[in-house]
């Protein structure tokens, strides 16, 4: 960083510079005595000056006994151990290691430093095998040892005052577990020295200073001002906090308004079967959203407990009457990722045969598609359901008005169309203002007596559903939906958490 070249500076750092006119060096702690000021306030106007380079910080960093320093003390450092150990019969390194004495971490220090202390060396016995013995030095105290010593006397030392061999024991310390010596900076004792290009704008600011006053506080008489009102209109930096992504502030957004409606939430795995996710739903084994070509299968995996006897014989005759085509129990075992999320659904209907429910599942879908600027290989699906004993394709219309009203859209109409799982069946067309024309947006419809009563369903299921990307695409104007998870931070920080 370059040096000052002057201008205005903050009041804050007028005075600590004021206060370093008599004395060079100051430390932080006597600076917030002398000035007044909290010690926080001399800290920071301390940084802006170093940062300005008219003043220098030097830290003062202070080393105290850790936990393990405490127990090295208490029990001693593993070398004398392995020291007053050898004081006994067994000599043998094998002998030694076999006792437990020590942890496979701690033998190699012991036997380390020991013989880089010369404690400890190795002689043959009368066998001829190498034992270790003790030296004449081995009492002696290690510089590392008095250095523990030292500090449980002390309480704390300035690392500034520490010998070099103390250094070295310390940083050989450090090395071996740094809970042997815990290192720490003393912030308030920390000197401040006051540098040239800092005395160099101190003398052409022209300011005179006298110390008086009982506490000894320096008091200035300005001839020129320095610092300069804060400028309140300023503009601040811009800050970008973590958000959540526009996919899943929809993806709640449409929860809630379920639930406000009085559905009930379902979950269900991402792996489905064949028979699930195409064959419950009347779907022909020949169609052509059976194929590979659009729907990814898990290879060389089959379920053979995919569903009851009872419910694979009625569907395999709903199959053979409706479609007039012999149902082939193979097909139906097959392992897919599922390309939609009504196999949940339908299991969950058919396991608990509910005379009167609301559900809805909002979930990741997979689709063996070429990706494009309106098609993803995966993406999610929003499904509601509602069956009850009176229920109507025209409350289905109604349910249908009302869940886009919640989500701001007014213009909603139905054209008629094909399901293989739903009779009647239509598709819900929204109007677009943006792009003033009428977009497809869920499909919908009651499902097939065929898919119903099979499962032992006896009450009438209405069901819609669509891909959430298409609607979030119209919630935020794009035309590729690609967009959506091209993690453009631009664009994601762009996006307001509540689109109107």
């Amino acid at each position: 960083m370059t040096s000052f070249t002057g201008g205005p500076i903050h009041p804050l750092e007028g005075t600590v510079l004021k206060a370093l006119v008599i004395n060079d060096k100051l430390s932080i702690e006597t600076l917030a005595r002398n000035t007044g000021l909290g010690l926080d306030q001399i800290r920071r106007a301390v940084e802006w000056l170093r940062l300005k380079k008219l003043v220098r910080l030097d830290e003062i960093t202070v080393i105290s006994l850790g936990k393990s320093g405490y127990l090295a003390i208490q029990n001693g450092l593993p070398e004398r151990r392995l020291v007053n150990h050898l004081k006994g019969d067994k000599s043998h390194i094998g002998d030694i290691l076999n006792t437990g004495f020590f942890t496979q971490s701690d033998s190699h220090s012991a036997f380390r430093y020991a013989k880089q202390n010369k404690w400890i060396e190795q002689v043959l016995d009368d066998s001829g095998k190498k034992i270790f013995v003790l030296t004449a030095e081995a009492d002696s105290l290690s510089a590392e040892e008095r250095l523990l010593n030292k500090l449980l006397e002390m309480k704390n030392l300035k690392v500034s005052e520490l010998s070099p061999n103390e250094i070295s024991s310390f940083n050989s310390l450090k090395k071996r577990d740094p809970d042997y010596v815990i290192e720490r900076k003393l912030s308030d004792e920390s000197i401040v020295t006051i540098l040239e290009d800092g005395k160099k704008f101190l003398s052409s600011a022209k300011i005179s200073s006298q110390i008086f006053g009982p506490k000894n506080k320096i008091q200035i008489q300005e001839q020129h001002e320095i610092g300069s009102p804060i400028d309140v209109e300023a503009p601040v930096r811009f800050l970008f906090p973590g958000r959540i992504h526009p996919i899943v502030n929809l993806v709640k957004e449409i929860s809630e308004i379920f639930v406000g409606l009085g559905f009930t939430e379902i979950e269900g795995p991402m792996l489905q079967t064949s028979f699930w996710n195409f064959d419950a739903l009347f779907t022909p084994q020949d169609h052509p959203a059976r194929e590979m070509q659009d729907t990814f299968y898990i290879s060389k995996i089959k379920d053979d407990k995919f569903a009851t006897q009872d419910q694979i014989r009625k569907v395999a005759v709903s199959h053979n009457e409706g479609w007039g085509y012999k149902w082939n129990i193979e097909d139906a075992r097959g392992i897919v990722l599922r390309t939609h999320t009504t196999p949940i659904t339908l299991k969950y209907l058919a396991d608990n045969k509910p005379t009167k429910a609301k559900l809805f599942s909002i979930g990741r879908v997979f689709r063996n598609e070429k990706i494009s600027y309106k098609h993803l290989a995966e993406f999610t699906q929003v499904e509601g359901v509602v069956t009850d004993s009176v229920v109507t394709l025209k409350d289905l219309m109604a349910l249908q008005i009302e869940f886009y009203k919640k989500l701001g859209i007014k213009k909603v109409k139905f054209w008629p169309t094909f399901f293989p799982y739903t009779e009647p069946s239509l598709q819900t067309m929204i109007y677009n203002e943006k792009l003033e024309k009428w977009v497809e947006l869920f499909g919908m419809g009651i499902f097939r007596p065929q898919v119903t009563r099979p499962l032992g369903l006896e009450n009438p299921v209405l069901a819609w559903g669509g891909g959430l990307e298409r609607l979030a695409m119209l919630r935020l104007g794009l035309t590729d939906v690609r967009d959506l998870y091209n993690n453009n931070l631009g664009w994601l920080r762009s996006i307001p958490r509540c689109p109107l």
